[in-house]
């Protein structure tokens, strides 16, 4: 909205039906509201957004000087306007909806955002201030995306905390929720795994389905340019991967100046590189990750600057968004009991099990039984509702040099293969050096399904996680264990 002031008589001279005229004492304004060409975020515009300086008398009031004169304010020449403001160089601030979970990061996230300007870009992020940036529009947005009573969850008193956050940064503030969608897309997912007797990531899928799909699809929609989150991992645009092993794929190609990719967190312990492997370009491109250049202790000292109530607050461990809540007896809550029989490498019938879906790869404690003899899950046959388990932690049946992984994901674009890199089959795992090999592609698109040679043993690799590639530093993608 482009506010004006003017005498009551020049006033009467220009009020049409798009003018709001309001009388304040012996003042009259004038509220002009003017469509503006593009949808520019479909949001308010003042006078701010325009270079140069509005005219203060009536002659010029009516005037913006972006350069030269370019006329009366109306749509054709706020269009005008609009085509100065780009060619000037000085864009409009730019709309970001933050992912507020109520913790700390996310909390720093959006104080983070909310702080940046041109003078202090480079300091915050550890890059360069990017060309006509003039700082961020943050909105905060708390995700309800559970809301089973069967399973205390504490969301009330998250989006409490992540509201009195927004207060504190004086940012607007609204609750999107996904209840409805996050059961369908990841619990339900999560819970049809485990019945075909694999070990799922829910976490990867909530932010596939949820986190980078239908928020980040909602926030583009109400106008957003991006969408930042609280997760540890660093994001660069144009980077050169200096990697002769790698072409991109031809669709990479002609957005080249646009492309983007995932590095690892500067804080180790806490990167969360290997949960983000199934975004793609798209996704990157309207994606922010504000902290991933900050340590945790750095993160937790940003909030006591900034004077937020999360500062302290520790962090959740549960699943995505569902919190701590009991999987075992959530699976017994979906999945009922189904008692089996639990055999060793040989054959031999040791004992029984209540549902091979309450059981995973390298497992060792809750087995039930043993006598005394440590035994650890080495597979699971969910059509024969079987068990078999290992003698011991070093038996040979624990222990592989090769998966085959599928709905391979490959960030930054397809590589040639064999490829030679290093990942990981577990979160927080040490990486490992590996070679990537072609096994088909599902019909899905070439290196869909690989396979992975490691240079050494791994140990307890269990179908259902994900395996997921990095090479100096970047991640490269990911696949689902087979």
């Amino acid at each position: 909205m482009v506010k004006l002031s003017m005498n009551a008589g020049d006033a009467l001279k220009v009020a049409k039906d798009n003018f709001e005229v309001v009388i304040e004492g012996e003042s009259v304004k004038i509220f002009a509201t003017i469509p503006l060409p593009n949808k520019i975020h479909e949001r308010e515009m003042d006078k701010t957004d325009i270079p140069g300086p509005l005219r203060r008398s009536f002659s010029e009031a009516s005037t913006f000087n972006a350069g030269a004169t370019l006329g009366p304010v109306n749509e054709t020449n706020m269009a005008r306007i609009w085509n100065k403001h780009k060619q000037t160089n000085a864009p409009l601030k730019r709309k970001v909806f933050v992912g507020m979970s109520g913790g700390v990061d996310s909390s720093v996230a959006a104080a983070l955002l909310k702080e940046a300007k041109p003078n202090n870009f480079d300091k915050l992020f550890g890059r360069p201030t990017p060309k006509g940036f003039r700082g961020y529009e943050v909105h905060g947005v708390f995700m309800k995306n559970w809301a089973d009573p069967r399973y205390p969850c504490p969301w009330q008193k998250d989006r409490q905390d992540a509201m009195r956050v927004a207060t504190i940064l004086d940012i607007p503030f609204e609750t999107w929720d996904f209840s409805k969608e996050y059961r369908d897309a990841v619990v339900s997912y999560m819970v049809r795994e485990y019945a075909l007797g694999r070990t799922p990531n829910p976490d990867v899928m909530c932010n596939r389905e949820i986190k980078f799909g239908l928020f980040l699809q909602k926030a583009l929609e109400r106008g957003a340019d991006f969408v930042a989150t609280g997760h540890y991992v660093r994001m660069r645009r144009n980077l050169e991967l200096r990697n002769s092993n790698f072409e991109i794929d031809s669709k990479f190609k002609i957005q080249n100046s646009k492309f983007s990719s995932l590095l690892q967190a500067s804080d180790s312990n806490k990167d969360q590189s290997y949960f983000l492997w199934t975004l793609n370009q798209k996704q990157l491109a309207h994606a922010l990750f504000p902290i991933g250049d900050y340590t945790k202790p750095e993160v937790r000292a940003l909030a006591k600057k900034f004077g937020l109530p999360t500062a302290e607050k520790p962090d959740s461990q549960g699943i995505c968004f569902i919190g701590e809540i009991d999987v075992r007896e959530f699976l017994r809550d979906e999945l009922g009991t189904r008692r089996g029989k639990v055999l060793t490498t040989a054959g031999k019938v040791v004992g029984e099990h209540e549902g091979v879906q309450f059981y995973t790869i390298g497992q060792r404690h809750g087995l039930g039984f043993g006598g005394g003899v440590p035994f650890y899950v080495t597979e699971k046959n969910a059509s024969a509702n079987t068990l078999t388990v290992a003698e011991g932690p070093n038996d040979a049946e624990l222990f592989s040099k090769t998966l085959e992984a599928y709905d391979a994901n490959w960030i930054s674009g397809i590589p040639r293969f064999p490829l030679t890199c290093e990942a990981r089959i577990r979160y927080r795992q040490p990486l490992q050096d590996c070679r990537v090999e072609v096994v088909g592609d599902r019909g899905q698109g070439l290196g869909n399904l690989v396979r992975v040679i490691f240079s050494e043993e791994q140990r307890a690799v269990t179908p259902g996680q994900s395996v997921v590639f990095y090479r100096k530093g970047v991640m490269l993608g990911g696949g689902i264990i087979a």
